[in-house]
């Protein structure tokens, strides 16, 4: 029996609540977790939950999206925010050893050094060097202000993992490996109740699985779980097939890019006005609302100003009407062929799988169609014309946006965002910010279509979940009981 017939058949379980006993399980969608390695890339959704559960940086997200101590107890911010002053907490690694300061330098030097495949690399070029200033002190020293820098830090691909020979520092150790792993409290020296913790209480574990979302979707309604995280617009539409009790599904006001990047710039994709004239002919609104209800369309790169010091730019095309759009999107595919002698224009659409996938590239496909462009979809891993970006903002820096929907960009754009990451006071980078999403507006290397969707299946035993923009539901932040 398919993963997907076995969701519909299971779907009536779920008018019956999960019985608050017992380890939580979790279905993650993506991969089996592997053993934990921050540094491998790209990290799915199964192993950054892993990662989180097992290590910890610095700091780290609560249930609400918000900073909480990790490794650090606690930490100030000095001369006008160029230097984090972290003071570590009593901690042990795996196999009972405790960590020291000059290991948490070590780490942290190895995730951001030039040429590290950590993907947050790139965002923490301001770093200056990380000191050792007492065995319980270190000192991150910047060269230039990053008012965000701890939203970074908290991330999984941050955690300090010592992967030989003894793992993270917790909040959980792994009990029992495998393709689903057994997570346990792991023991907390800074806890008042140090016997209390050698109680094991079933209900304090975590059982994580890697899945298929249709898999996830069955495992959840026949009540052999307690969450499915990871959710996306890929696998939205299996929700409809389901009797899943609307208060169980929960939707994240997650906050980032979500569209196409322009992967080549030849040909028909060579000029902004031809780059343009695919953003418009595309109706958004008709694209979201088909496939999620209140899906955020989106017209524009950034969401807000965040820290630019201007109003986010909008293409001129969105003062006209969908059907003027499609006009003047159709007249300058018109104008092209006639200038290369007729040449038909094909694009290659990258997108992941997933019926969600194929509405949006019936959408797609359709509005190009309209325009006399012949879509062709592929892979994600395949050559392609334009590539689909759906990604959540670790942090809330325009910057982020531009340097993502700026891959590849033209030379002033990318000049521009280099300009705005180099800034020395937040005042210039701020300016120079607003520089680099007109320079990016004007380039038109990214088509925004919508806001990230991000949902989860939640039992009611999970009371401390809650939803919130960075769409990051920690292991340990799921149980009103648990730490």
């Amino acid at each position: 029996m398919s993963a997907l017939a076995a969701l519909v058949l299971l779907a009536p379980a779920a008018c019956n609540r999960r019985l608050d006993i017992g380890t939580v399980v979790v279905s993650a969608i993506g991969e089996p977790p592997r053993v934990a390695d921050a540094s491998r890339t790209p990290l799915g959704t199964p192993d950054r939950l892993l990662i989180d559960a097992t290590a910890q940086g610095l700091v780290r997200f609560d249930a609400a999206g918000q900073i909480e101590p990790g490794l650090a107890e606690r930490w100030i911010v000095i001369d006008g925010g160029m230097s984090y002053i972290f003071r570590l907490r009593e901690g042990q690694w795996g196999d009972g050893t405790p960590v020291t300061a000059n290991q948490v330098v070590g780490l942290l030097d190895r995730q951001m050094a030039r040429g590290s495949r950590n993907p947050l690399a790139p965002f923490l070029t301001a770093v200056d060097e990380i000191v050792v200033m007492t065995p319980q002190v270190i000192e991150v020293r910047l060269n230039r202000p990053r008012p965000d820098l701890l939203k970074l830090f908290a991330q999984p691909e941050l955690a300090l993992l010592r992967v030989r020979p003894s793992g993270g520092s917790g909040p959980f150790r792994v009990a029992a490996f495998g393709t689903a792993p057994l997570l346990r409290p792991a023991y907390d020296p800074n806890r008042a109740d140090p016997e209390d913790q050698r109680e094991e209480e079933p209900e304090r574990d975590v059982r994580l699985i890697g899945e298929r979302a249709a898999r996830a979707i069955a495992r959840f309604a026949a009540r052999d779980s307690d969450m499915v995280s990871g959710g996306s617009f890929a696998d939205w539409p299996l929700l409809a097939t389901t009797d899943i009790a609307p208060a169980s599904i929960r939707v994240d006001p997650a906050v980032g890019l979500f569209g196409l990047a322009i992967i080549s710039r030849s040909g028909f994709l060579a000029t902004p006005a031809s780059r343009s004239a695919l953003a418009q002919a595309i109706d958004r609104v008709a694209l979201t609302s088909a496939i999620a209800p209140n899906w955020e369309p989106a017209d524009r790169i950034l969401p807000d100003p965040l820290d630019s010091a201007g109003l986010p730019q909008v293409p001129a095309w969105t003062l006209l009407t969908q059907d003027e759009r499609r006009v003047g999107a159709r007249q300058r595919v018109a104008a092209w062929a006639s200038e290369n002698g007729g040449a038909p224009i094909r694009l290659r659409i990258a997108l992941p799988a997933g019926p969600g996938a194929t509405l949006l590239y019936a959408h797609i496909g359709a509005a190009l169609y309209a325009i006399g462009i012949t879509p062709e979809r592929v892979p994600m891993d395949a050559a392609a014309d334009l590539k689909l970006v759906d990604a959540v903002a670790p942090y809330d820096s325009a910057r982020w946006y531009l340097a993502t929907a700026c891959a590849p960009c033209g030379e002033a754009a990318s000049a521009a965002v280099e300009a705005a990451r180099q800034a020395p006071t937040l005042a210039t980078r701020s300016q120079r910010i607003a520089e680099a999403d007109a320079a990016v507006n004007e380039d038109v290397p990214f088509i925004p279509l919508a806001r990230p969707l991000r949902w989860s299946l939640v039992a009611a035993r999970l009371a401390q979940w809650q939803a919130n923009s960075r769409a990051w539901h920690p292991l340990n932040r799921l149980r009103t009981d648990t730490n």
